[in-house]
């Protein structure tokens, strides 16, 4: 397809900057249009409100990251792929992806809602990102009504003061374990990233901007916060697959064994509870107690993930088996 393509989004949306990196580093023609309110657009056209919103050469508009990268793999095959060759890889990084979109996305909403200094700068942030040069008065109106929108829905998105423990400190071990990675490896799975390093970096780049995680990821992992300045525009970056024969490096499988103690317990709990029709997802995650209200969003995903995996061939499942069982994932997706 020719033509120029507009992404509708906003700087202090981490979906918006996950699909604007994916579109530089893939050398897709756009336009980053935002100004406004990408979320109106998005309604207009019948769609989900939430952003950002892709408007393709031909007029259609679609929203949503994770389908928009696969729609634009198979509109631009071959053009800078942010899918492995390997399945087994392809696998690995749809896992990332989605531990980015799913679970790194409680530690960004959590920091940017719970603290006040991160509240006061969200705030000013996003209705600046919307109007620069909004009247003060009407200024304040919005900076408020935004921000007592999103506090009131920290709840149904598991940013508790119960859960808050664990969400940081798996905040920490996520980011130290990345940067040690970085330092030997460019990208998750070799020299040129996948559509799992756009899933981490959407979140992990706003969490290098709000203040207190901001100040953490300086402190404790520098090697990351470069990282995510150099994936903001990967425009020229030439690189390989990893070998999908040699080991995964041991920091793969630190987050791996992360997501078996974390994120996966998380999204299979989740999956039950909207199946039964139970009101509260109650677990225990990293040696304390979590419960939130269950999200039926995030039960489609495990579902779609669950599909990935049984839809892979034989051989990626067996070259895949002990790694995740060795993680303790495998019980959860196999």
């Amino acid at each position: 397809m020719t033509g120029v393509y507009t992404l509708h989004g906003l700087d202090p949306s981490p979906y918006s900057v996950k699909m604007r990196g994916l579109l530089r580093y893939r050398r897709i023609a756009f336009v980053w249009d935002n100004t406004g309110s990408p979320r109106d657009i998005a309604v207009a056209a019948g769609l989900p409100p939430v952003i950002p919103v892709l408007r393709f050469p031909d007029g259609r508009l679609m929203n949503d990251s994770t389908p928009l990268a696969w729609l634009l793999e198979q509109e631009h095959p071959g053009e800078r792929s942010i899918v492995p060759d390997d399945p087994a890889l392809a696998f690995l990084s749809d896992l990332f992806e989605d531990f980015g979109d799913e679970w790194i996305t409680k530690m960004m909403f959590h920091y940017r809602w719970y603290y006040a200094a991160d509240r006061a700068f969200a705030q000013s942030w996003i209705i600046n990102a919307r109007d620069p040069v909004m009247e003060e008065t009407a200024r304040q109106k919005a900076m408020k009504a935004f921000n007592d929108r999103q506090v009131g829905r920290m709840a149904l998105v598991g940013c508790t003061e119960q859960n808050r423990p664990t969400i940081e400190q798996s905040y920490r071990f996520v980011i130290e374990t990345l940067d040690r990675h970085v330092r030997s490896v460019p990208f998750l799975l070799g020299s040129r990233p996948c559509l799992g390093d756009f899933g981490l970096f959407g979140q992990l780049q706003i969490l290098s901007i709000d203040p207190t995680p901001a100040a953490e990821m300086r402190a404790l992992a520098p090697n990351l916060f470069v990282w995510l300045i150099r994936l903001e525009d990967a425009s020229g970056v030439e690189g390989t697959w990893a070998d999908a024969a040699d080991p995964l490096p041991e920091t793969i499988t630190l987050l791996l064994k992360h997501m078996g103690e974390t994120y996966l317990p998380f999204l299979a709990a989740n999956a039950r509870a909207v199946r039964n029709g139970t009101e509260k997802v109650e677990l225990t995650l990293l040696g304390r107690d979590w419960a939130q209200a269950p999200f039926r969003y995030q039960a489609k995903c495990y579902d779609a993930l669950c599909k990935k995996w049984q839809g892979l061939p034989v051989a990626a499942r067996q070259q895949l088996d002990p790694v995740l069982e060795e993680a303790g994932c495998h019980h959860f997706i196999g």
